[in-house]
């Protein structure tokens, strides 16, 4: 019984040790993800206001809602942990965002081409710009009602045009 006593007692001084693990005062250890860096996925992103995202071979990014266009085929390219690079297959544009916060194709992957992915609790993704924010606030990717691309500086996270489904290429 005695010796229990003893074992609890030293269970729980060890617990509340500063630096301990699991205590909210200790150091967190670094996570690595390096599997996650690199990865590549051929998907389409459909949206919620039902068009899929397409940057045609102008360069232009807009809505389109013929689900077999080649146009819509994207390969979306993990750069860092949640940060992706959108480019189109067909056309080889990437999907980009200018200082405004309007859409448009890069044929080199820049900066402005960089993308934090985040999954939503509705199961869609959303996109905003790395690098590009409007009063503090990000700036996401996004397409309207009639498939046009809106302009960053309008969108917020929990907007339906913002949403996202990435969708096998079958």
């Amino acid at each position: 019984m005695r010796g229990r006593l003893w074992l609890g007692l030293a269970w729980l001084l060890l617990a509340r040790a500063p630096g301990a693990a699991g205590t909210a005062g200790g150091p967190r250890t670094p996570r690595s993800y390096p599997h996650l860096e690199g990865d590549v996925r051929w998907r389409r992103l459909f949206s919620a206001t039902h068009f899929f995202l397409r940057v045609d071979p102008g360069g232009r990014v807009q809505g389109t809602r013929w689900r077999h266009s080649p146009d819509s085929v994207l390969e979306i390219r993990s750069l860092r942990v949640g940060v992706v690079a959108l480019k189109a297959v067909h056309s080889g544009f990437y999907v980009a965002m200018s200082r405004r916060g309007c859409l448009y194709g890069s044929r080199v992957c820049t900066v402005h081409c960089r993308f934090r992915e985040r999954i939503e609790e509705n199961g869609y993704n959303t996109y905003a710009s790395v690098h590009w924010h409007r009063r503090a606030r990000p700036m996401f990717l996004a397409l309207d009602g009639q498939g046009a691309p809106r302009c960053g500086g309008q969108t917020r996270r929990h907007h339906p045009s913002t949403h996202f489904l990435p969708i096998l290429v079958s």
